[in-house]
């Protein structure tokens, strides 16, 4: 069950005004939230993935809390934040194996989430990652809005509360970013 919002909030607030203690109350609070999105990554990893949840949840948030200027405001930027950690810590991992294997081992994920229509073939982490950031580069909004929903699991309303806009102009912009990146991972996406 989610965290309530008011509670994440309220502690996020205290640590950025410099309560140390609100860090190690944030802990229990978040903690199953975390491991939910670690969880939708993993849904897209191959069986034998090396990195676990658990080891994903941990890295993730020792690299939250190592944040002495972080300013936070809410829920939904802390997740938002986390979720993109994990990205960057599954890419990294990814990376790192295919050195490792020189050129093999990729993670093979599907765009059912991504693009809403299952794709016949499976790409990987490090594709993905790669078309995030050409879109990101292009459509900064689109890209962040990509990472809150999809990498974060945040709902519409969330996402437009991190974002600081409405909810239309998220079900509008999630549709169009769905759409580039399905494009982009076919070798379509017209710059």
């Amino acid at each position: 069950m989610p965290s309530p919002p008011g509670d994440v909030t309220r502690l996020l607030l205290a640590w950025t005004n410099g309560d140390r203690d609100a860090v190690e109350d944030l802990i229990p609070v978040v903690y199953e939230e975390l491991r939910r999105i670690a969880a939708r990554y993993f849904r897209h990893e191959r069986p034998d993935q090396t990195l676990q949840a658990t080891a994903l949840v941990h890295e993730a948030y020792f690299k939250l809390i190592d944040q002495d200027h972080a300013r936070w405001q809410n829920r939904a930027q802390f997740f938002g934040v986390a979720a993109q950690l994990m990205r960057r810590i599954l890419v990294d991992h990814a990376r790192m194996r295919v050195a490792a294997k020189r050129g093999g081992g990729m993670t093979p994920m599907t765009l059912v989430d991504v693009a809403g229509t299952s794709s016949p073939r499976g790409i990987d982490v490090i594709a993905l990652d790669d078309a995030l950031a050409r879109l990101a580069s292009l459509y900064p909004e689109q890209g962040r809005l990509v990472e809150l929903r999809y990498f974060g699991g945040l709902t519409i309303d969330e996402t437009g509360e991190a974002m600081g806009i409405s909810p239309a102009t998220v079900k509008r912009q999630w549709t169009v970013a769905r759409a580039w990146l399905l494009r982009d991972l076919k070798g379509e996406a017209k710059v």
